[in-house]
């Protein structure tokens, strides 16, 4: 199976314009996240961008990448375009976020080994939430997940509720994920998903992937033991100072 790695980039943010640019310890940041997808099974790996100034730092750097649509409404559909632009057929695509610039290989692989089994449409990561900050804040997102490792429902409370426990009980009462936000596909389920309107559920919650489950799509997810660092904001870039970076 030929596996495809895409990475969205928008040169417009609200909170950050420019950001894929932005450098970190001498490199910018799309080139951290290429060079870590480079290191791992990805076949290939490809930036979808709609700016020619992220076009014109690829190149520079050796990578590749695509122009796209600058209208998309995620990095799903901006996917999907990528992929049906490039002459090489894949047979699934991971799609990475572009402001992780430290972005483990080995997560990339795991959703590479997950994808590969003929029977996953979707794959992503979970992470065992382990601070309560993090449990109650609306900005991460959970996941609770049946036996086989499929997705039952996303949310920006926490989940499962527990009952009869005290909210500063839950994290010792309970087991709660967080959903790290790397998706992989098979092609033919990407561009069936970027073809669905929105639904009710992702309108309510504002997370795309709900749409999926509400249109019957399942979603595997991998347990990863491994913490992500993304930057949202010009103040977020002071996190990396404090990690050792190559």
């Amino acid at each position: 199976m030929k596996v495809l790695g895409i990475i969205p980039a928008r040169y417009a943010s609200t909170r950050f314009p420019g950001k894929p640019l932005a450098m970190i310890k001498g490199k910018t940041m799309i080139r951290r996240v290429v060079e870590q997808a480079w290191k791992s099974k990805l076949d290939a790996v490809v930036v979808a961008t709609d700016d020619m100034r992220i076009a014109d730092e690829v190149l520079g750097f050796g990578g590749q990448y695509v122009l796209t649509d600058p209208n998309h409404r995620s990095g799903t559909d901006r996917c999907r375009e990528a992929l049906d632009t490039l002459e090489t057929q894949y047979d699934a695509v991971v799609n990475i976020q572009g402001d992780e610039p430290f972005i483990d290989p080995r997560q990339i692989n795991a959703l590479v080994d997950l994808i590969s089994e003929e029977e996953t449409q979707i794959a992503s990561l979970v992470r065992r939430i382990d601070d309560e900050d993090a449990l109650f804040s609306t900005n991460t997102v959970k996941v609770v997940m049946d036996n086989e490792g499929k997705a039952l429902y996303f949310s920006r409370n926490p989940i499962p509720f527990m009952r009869n426990v005290a909210r500063e009980q839950w994290l010792e009462n309970g087991v709660f994920y967080q959903h790290v936000g790397i998706y992989a596909y098979k092609a033919e389920v990407l561009r069936r998903i970027a073809a669905l309107p929105p639904s009710k559920l992702e309108m309510a919650e504002s997370l795309e992937q709900l749409r999926w489950l509400e249109n019957g799509l399942p979603i595997r997810m991998a347990v990863t033991n491994l913490m992500n660092v993304s930057i949202d904001t010009p103040s977020d870039l002071d996190k990396v100072e404090r990690l050792t970076m190559k």
